[in-house]
C-alpha cells in the first residue's frame, strides 16, 4: 500500500502484525469494518474466549496465572460494555479485535496470548452460532407464549360459531376456537423447525483456526462442552465457511413470519366495519389525524408488513452465500445484519401477535349471525342425502345445488324452503332435513378427528394448554 493523502500518517493496524506498513484508506475502513453491527456478538465473543483460555491453560499453552488474568480482564470488559463505557474503535474493525485490544490494555502480555490456536474465522463462526442458538431459545419461548394465547382463546370460544371461508367466500360454519387452533398448529411447526435448526447448528467450530486446523495440541471437545455444544465440527474447511445454520434460521423465520402475516390479515379483516367480528382496544390500535371515528389495526398491519423484512433477509443471505468458494471470504461479513434484523422483526411480531390475541374482544353474536350466511349449511344437506335416502354423493351434490339455486332466486336461506319445495326436487327428503340446517347442528356434526365440533375443539385446546403450561 502506498501512502496517499487518504492514508498518510495513519498507523498500521497492529492486530495484523508487520505485514502492512500503512493504514487503510477511509473508504476501505468504512467498507471493511463490521463493529457497527457485530458488537451484538460481544457476550458470545467473551464466552468463547473464556472457554478457549481455559482449554489453553489445561493443555499447558497458557499458565494458570495468565488464564486467571484473561478471565478477570474479560469479565471487566463485559462490565464496561454493559455499563456503556466501552469505547468501540472502528479502526479495529470488529468485535473480536476490539475486545482483544482492550484486554491487552488491561492485562498486558497475557492478553496477547489469548489468540493462540485460533483465528477470527473460527472465532466468528463460533460466536455467530452461539448468538443464533441464543436467539432460537428466546424465540422458541415467544412462539410458545403466542401459542398459549391462541389456545386460551380456543378454550374460551370452543363452541362459538363463525363463518369458515375458502376463497374468502363463506364455505361452512366453524367455531372461533377451531380457527384459533389452526394457528397453534402453524406455530408449533415453526417451533419444530427452530428445534431442528438448533440441533444441526450445535457443533463447535472453535479450533478450526483459519481453515486447516492448528498444529497446537488443543482439546476441541473441551471447548465444545464448555460452550454447550454437542460436539466439535468435523471438518475445518466446512466449519469456518458454513452458514447453513443462519440460512436455516432465516428460513424458519420467514415461514413463521408468513404464518403471523396470515393471522394479521385476518385480524385486519375482522376489525373492519363490514365484518366487525372482533374489537381491539386502544393498546393495539391507532387513530387518524383527520377522521376522528377511525380505529386502525396498525399493530396487525405492521406484523403483516414485517414479513417483507424477514423474507428479504433470507433472500439476502442466500444471495451472499451463492457461489462462494471454500473457505472463508469477506463476503460472509454480510451474514449478520440480515439475521440480526430478521430476529428483531420476528420477535417484535410475535410479541405484537400474542398481545393482540389476548387483547381482542370477539363479537360472538355477530359471528354467529354470519356463520350461516351464503348457504353455509349446503354441505350438511348433501351429507344428509347421502346418509338417509342413500343418494350417491355426486347426485346429492346436484340436488343440493338445485335447492341452493331455488333459495337464492327467492332471496331466502335453505332452511326457509318448505318441505314441499325440497321434495319437488328430491322426493326422498323428509322433515328430518331441517335438523341439520342450523349452524349449531353443522358444527356439532364435524366430529372427525381434527374437526370443528365444539367437543373436539375443547379437547384440543385443553391438550395444548397442558403442553404449553
Amino acid at each position: 500500500m502506498t501512502d496517499t493523502p487518504e492514508n498518510a500518517n495513519k498507523p498500521a493496524n497492529m492486530q495484523w502484525g508487520g505485514r502492512f506498513a500503512g493504514g487503510p484508506s477511509a473508504i476501505m475502513q468504512d467498507i471493511n469494518a463490521s463493529i457497527g453491527f457485530d458488537r451484538k456478538l460481544w457476550r458470545q465473543d467473551i464466552r468463547g474466549s473464556r472457554a478457549h483460555a481455559a482449554m489453553l491453560a489445561t493443555i499447558g499453552l497458557l499458565t494458570r496465572e495468565d488464564e486467571h488474568a484473561i478471565d478477570a480482564g474479560l469479565e471487566g470488559i463485559a462490565g464496561e460494555i454493559e455499563a456503556g463505557s466501552f469505547a468501540f474503535d472502528v479502526a479495529l474493525e470488529d468485535i473480536h479485535m476490539n475486545i482483544e485490544a482492550r484486554l491487552t490494555d488491561r492485562i498486558g502480555e497475557a492478553g496477547k496470548r489469548l489468540h493462540t490456536a485460533r483465528s477470527r474465522n473460527d472465532q466468528v463462526a463460533t460466536d455467530f452460532r452461539l448468538w443464533v442458538r441464543d436467539a432460537i431459545d428466546g424465540l422458541s419461548a415467544q412462539i410458545a407464549d403466542t401459542m398459549q394465547a391462541l389456545a386460551r382463546r380456543a378454550a374460551d370460544h370452543a363452541a362459538d360459531p363463525m363463518p369458515g371461508f375458502t376463497h374468502l367466500q363463506t364455505a361452512q360454519p366453524v367455531t372461533f376456537g377451531h380457527h384459533m387452533l389452526a394457528y397453534v398448529e402453524m406455530l408449533d411447526r415453526d417451533r419444530g423447525r427452530l428445534a431442528d435448526c438448533r440441533r444441526r447448528l450445535n457443533a463447535c467450530p472453535l479450533g478450526s483456526a483459519a481453515l486447516a486446523g492448528t498444529s497446537f495440541p488443543i482439546d476441541r471437545r473441551m471447548t465444545a462442552a464448555a460452550l454447550g455444544f454437542d460436539r466439535p465440527t468435523s471438518n475445518s474447511l466446512d466449519a469456518v465457511s458454513d452458514r447453513d445454520f443462519a440460512m436455516e434460521f432465516l428460513s424458519a423465520a420467514a415461514i413463521s413470519a408468513v404464518h403471523l402475516s396470515r393471522l394479521a390479515e385476518e385480524i385486519v379483516i375482522w376489525c373492519s366495519a363490514p365484518y366487525r367480528f372482533i374489537r381491539l382496544s386502544d393498546a393495539f390500535t391507532t387513530g387518524s389525524s383527520i377522521m376522528p371515528q377511525k380505529r386502525n389495526p396498525d399493530a396487525a398491519e405492521l406484523v403483516r408488513a414485517k414479513t417483507g423484512r424477514v423474507t428479504g433477509a433470507l433472500v439476502a443471505l442466500l444471495t451472499v452465500m451463492k457461489g462462494l468458494p471454500l473457505a472463508y471470504a469477506k463476503d460472509m461479513q454480510e451474514d449478520k445484519e440480515p439475521v440480526f434484523d430478521a430476529a428483531e422483526a420476528w420477535a417484535l411480531s410475535l410479541a405484537a401477535t400474542a398481545g393482540m390475541v389476548r387483547d381482542m374482544t370477539p363479537d360472538t353474536v355477530r359471528m354467529r349471525s354470519f356463520a350461516g350466511s351464503g348457504f353455509a349449511t349446503a354441505t350438511d344437506l348433501a351429507d344428509w342425502l347421502v346418509r338417509v335416502p342413500r343418494l350417491p354423493f355426486r347426485s346429492a351434490h346436484h340436488v343440493t345445488g338445485r335447492l341452493v339455486a331455488m333459495a337464492e332466486a327467492r332471496g331466502i336461506d335453505l332452511a326457509e324452503l318448505s318441505l314441499a319445495d325440497m321434495q319437488g326436487v328430491e322426493p326422498g327428503i323428509t322433515a328430518d332435513i331441517f335438523s341439520v340446517l342450523t349452524v349449531e347442528a353443522s358444527v356439532a356434526s364435524r366430529t372427525s378427528y381434527g374437526g370443528t365440533a365444539p367437543a373436539n375443539v375443547a379437547e384440543q385446546a385443553a391438550r395444548w394448554l397442558a403442553v404449553l403450561a
